[in-house]
């Protein structure tokens, strides 16, 4: 019992804390940019729910439904009933941010529809990832524990990185749905030059939130595999 009180009060911890300070960071970042920009109203008058619909459709995309879901960014694109979820801060504003988040979520629509790999390989995961995320930290304190199962310690740190690794998959989908959303505003004349501008600024505060989540995962598989790496090996 002492060395499993040990390993939850160790040095290494300041990972998990440093891990949670920056998603801290990532997270009133993007609040406080989408607020920022929420306020100021799009040239063409158009609502998230009404950009999404016309951008869906210019890229020939006529069987994703444009729904209205309660909370604040809570907006996603659910490639499994082929929805397109926008949230109250979204749905019906006229904002720059509001039409770029719902331009956000219609990139991932337009990668569903042109089989974007990255996109494949992390809904091809996420049942794993799921797993991983549930029973890792069981599994590990029960290797804990009962010294005669140690391999579970190991099997949990493998569980773990599963998702790790899906939050590493996520970076690409979202960095390229935002580059996607960009040019499509452009291109169709949704947002002004400015506009997009400030579009951009919305769309990087809210990537980093993703990058800060994976750093996060990364920084706690280290150092569950510091402290428990080589258990398998000392019993």
């Amino acid at each position: 019992m002492p060395g499993i009180y040990y390993s939850w009060w160790d040095p290494t911890y300041i990972l998990v804390i440093i891990g949670a300070v920056i998603c801290l960071i990532a997270s009133a970042r993007v609040n406080v940019t989408y607020k920022k920009y929420s306020k100021r109203r799009s040239m063409s008058g158009m609502t998230g729910a009404q950009a999404a619909e016309r951008i869906l459709h210019s890229a020939g995309i006529y069987d994703v439904q444009v729904r209205h879901v309660s909370g604040n960014l809570t907006d996603h694109y659910d490639p499994r009933n082929k929805t397109l979820n926008l949230s109250d801060s979204v749905y019906g504003s006229v904002s720059v941010a509001a039409v770029g988040v719902a331009a956000h979520e219609c990139g991932h629509a337009i990668q569903h529809q042109q089989n974007y790999a990255p996109l494949t390989v992390r809904g091809a995961i996420v049942p794993v990832a799921n797993i991983g995320s549930t029973i890792s930290w069981p599994l590990i304190i029960l290797g804990l524990i009962f010294a005669q199962a140690s391999f579970l310690v190991t099997l949990g740190i493998i569980f773990f990185s599963f998702a790790v690794i899906f939050q590493l998959v996520t970076l690409p989908v979202e960095f390229n749905a935002s580059a996607r959303a960009v040019t499509i505003l452009g291109d169709t004349g949704i947002l002004g030059q400015d506009e997009l501008r400030d579009t951009r600024k919305v769309l990087r505060a809210a990537a980093l939130t993703y990058v800060a989540s994976a750093a996060a995962a990364i920084l706690q598989l280290l150092r569950l595999v510091v402290l428990f790496g080589g258990r398998g090996s000392r019993d």
